[in-house]
């Protein structure tokens, strides 16, 4: 199969600014937070309308949006491009990263590049030397709402912002998410009516998007404060075996500051990488291409170095 990443043209691109805040840190976001207060209010409501059937859906969902959108899109192909796949599958990929409710690629991306760029020093977006809470959620709660500002986040993200396709989605970013929850509202309807259907709405879209969004965040936090360090990187970074298996491989946290470009986190044969065996059967079978890997005892790459 013959791999065509998205063409770029060259004279759209400009340098990563890594120099700008990223965030005024006055006000409250109300935007962000009434979202935040509505998706947890809906999620303890699910627990009124149990349906396995939802569940099971629910389940699958956190993964195709977890797993494929944020581990295997927006994080190690998005943001640190580890390998490379066909467009069709890259934006396929975004998509389900947008159904996440973490923002659209330009934003998410943007925001973890200055993470990396600025890890635990002035400047990071979301350093727990600021707060353990600030980090888990507090930093998107003030200031102004950057989730679709496609003008803003493109200089943090212009090989992305080059891309039409790219900021459409960001700008819109919550369509596909909505049109999820329609299809999971009719899906439900025509099991057993209406009761059904909310049930496959609650646990498909609310649950499921509000236990990723911790999940995505432990890794802001957690991660950042819990667990070992093999790599003696600049930051905080650490590993942790339970945020990986929420995350699908991304609490291998330390690993992967150590080694940003590397497509495999869980680095030791015993850390189990969900996302990185996604990307090697991939490879596999001749779809991902130019993948990037690690090994455990390779030194720390020069930006990682403390």
């Amino acid at each position: 199969m013959t791999v065509t990443p998205p063409a770029v043209p060259k004279k759209s691109v400009t340098p990563i600014d890594h120099g700008a805040p990223l965030r005024d840190r006055s006000g409250f976001n109300w935007v962000t937070i009434v979202a935040f207060i509505i998706f947890h209010l809906a999620s303890i409501v699910a627990l009124w309308f149990i349906d396995w059937r939802a569940i099971a859906m629910s389940a699958v969902l956190y993964w195709i949006c977890i797993g494929w959108g944020i581990g295997m899109g927006y994080h190690r192909l998005h943001t640190h491009r580890s390998y490379k796949v066909p467009t069709w599958m890259e934006y396929l990929f975004a998509v389900c990263g947008s159904m996440t409710l973490e923002g659209g690629p330009i934003t998410w991306v943007g925001v973890h590049r200055i993470h990396h760029a600025k890890s635990d020093k002035d400047g990071d977006p979301h350093s727990p030397r600021d707060g353990a809470w600030w980090a888990h959620i507090g930093w998107m709660c003030v200031g102004e709402a950057l989730h679709n500002n496609t003008e803003k986040m493109a200089r943090m993200a212009p090989d992305l912002a080059a891309i039409p396709f790219y900021r459409w989605l960001n700008t819109w970013h919550w369509v596909p998410l909505a049109i999820s929850g329609l299809i999971q509202l009719g899906i439900g309807y025509a099991l057993g009516g209406w009761p059904v259907a909310l049930s496959f709405m609650l646990w498909g879209t609310f649950v499921r998007v509000t236990l990723g969004l911790h999940a995505t965040w432990l890794v802001n936090s957690a991660t950042h404060m819990f667990g070992g360090r093999r790599f003696q990187t600049k930051d905080d970074s650490r590993n942790s075996w339970w945020v990986a298996l929420l995350t699908f491989g991304e609490g291998w946290h330390n690993n992967h500051h150590a080694h940003p470009a590397s497509a495999r986190h869980g680095l030791a044969w015993f850390e189990f990488d969900m996302t990185w065996l996604q990307i090697r059967f991939l490879e596999k079978i001749g779809v991902a291409k130019s993948v990037k890997v690690a090994k455990v005892n390779q030194a720390l790459e020069r930006e990682a170095a403390a």
